[in-house]
């Protein structure tokens, strides 16, 4: 079985992503995973349902810019691998309040890498060729695509958004800890994720969660950005991989090659809906609206995930259409999860217009 009697840390593994990595995890193979997340207001431990009395799962509530509480946990658990997750990644809260995001993002990946080389440099020649430090990224940091090409690993950075920018930030500090230290990292870029158990402030929760409320639908500018989406399962069966036979100070794009305008998205999730819940006011298109652009809006993102492909065998499962379909039934299936959000105080409302604040 894959990771047998390995141990991997998993930062933010209480997130939406994360949570998705520790599911397969545990479901798919013998690691013992442990979850260490501080519990931000996107954190939900109830989408690790499974993890309730797991003999290989452990969770710490630890902030991963403290320090000597990540210190205390390499010496107990003594890690095979990392995997970090941690970060604040919601663009439009960026623009808002950019400290919390150059906090977490920035500070506290370099904490992270800080203790994760100090343990390293503790072990033995065969541990230390063994470890990964697998740090998660996005393809934001590459910044806005034109009509026609791809991202692909040589693209040069350019974030245009305080979340990209500290994002970037953290991947070369990454790649400066493997270059300067040695210490075995790995990188990956991903593109736009969706799928069960997303938190709502993200576009296609959003629009499925006003929908159903009979809110209006916003759509930014003229609906026309360009958005490559990624089934949430399909990058965590991608991450678990990249992990097991990435070549150590290499990055790898992961995208799912499924192009769509966010209009595009917007009128799929009215489509299905209509099909799967229609309402008696008539069909759920007639919430559409289109508001104030975000500023510094990229005006599209594609992945080329060739490199994956080719040499790690990687391929998405789901088609854009059958895993929007599966998520739009999710959440018409859990409406308890994401009820209870909503009843923490969450609102459903729109943010990323007002002037940066800290």
């Amino acid at each position: 079985m894959r990771f047998a009697g390995q141990v991997i840390f998993v930062t933010g593994g209480a997130g939406f992503i994360g949570s998705a990595l520790i599911r397969r995890l545990l479901s798919d193979t013998d690691a013992f995973v442990v979850n260490i997340d501080k519990l931000t207001y996107a954190a939900c431990l109830d989408s690790i349902p499974q993890a309730m009395g797991h003999a290989r799962y452990r969770f710490s509530q630890t902030d991963i810019c403290n320090g000597a509480a990540l210190r205390k946990l390499f010496e107990t658990f003594r890690p095979h691998s990392v995997m970090n997750l941690a970060a604040e990644s919601h663009v439009d809260r960026s623009i808002d309040g950019p400290s919390d995001f150059i906090q977490t993002n920035i500070l506290g990946t370099f904490t992270l890498l800080q203790e994760a080389l100090r343990y390293w440099r503790g072990l033995d020649r065969q541990s230390q060729n063994a470890f990964r430090f697998h740090h998660v990224s996005t393809d934001e940091v590459f910044g806005s695509l034109g009509e026609a090409g791809l991202f692909d690993e040589g693209t040069a950075y350019a974030p245009n958004s305080p979340y990209a920018a500290s994002k970037a930030s953290s991947d070369h500090l990454v790649r400066a800890w493997h270059a300067t230290y040695g210490l075995p990292t790995l990188i990956t870029n991903c593109s736009n994720n969706y799928g069960p158990y997303q938190f709502p402030e993200k576009l296609i929760p959003h629009m499925i969660i006003k929908a159903l409320g009979h809110e209006p639908l916003p759509v930014y500018g003229d609906g026309q950005n360009v958005r490559d989406w990624l089934y949430v399962e399909d990058h965590a069966a991608a991450l678990t991989l990249v992990l097991e036979a990435g070549r150590i100070g290499e990055t790898y794009n992961i995208g799912g090659r499924n192009e769509r305008t966010n209009l595009d998205v917007v009128r799929t999730i009215c489509d299905l809906l209509d099909h799967k819940a229609p309402s008696a006011k008539g069909s759920h298109h007639r919430l559409i609206s289109f508001v104030r652009d975000r500023p510094g809006h990229d005006r599209r993102y594609a992945i080329d995930a060739s490199k994956l492909e080719a040499e790690l065998g990687w391929r998405a499962t789901e088609t854009f259409e059958t895993g929007l379909a599966r998520t739009v039934a999710w959440y018409l299936e859990n409406r308890t999860w994401w009820q209870a959000i909503l009843e923490r105080g969450y609102k459903v409302q729109r943010i990323g217009l007002s002037e940066a604040s800290a």
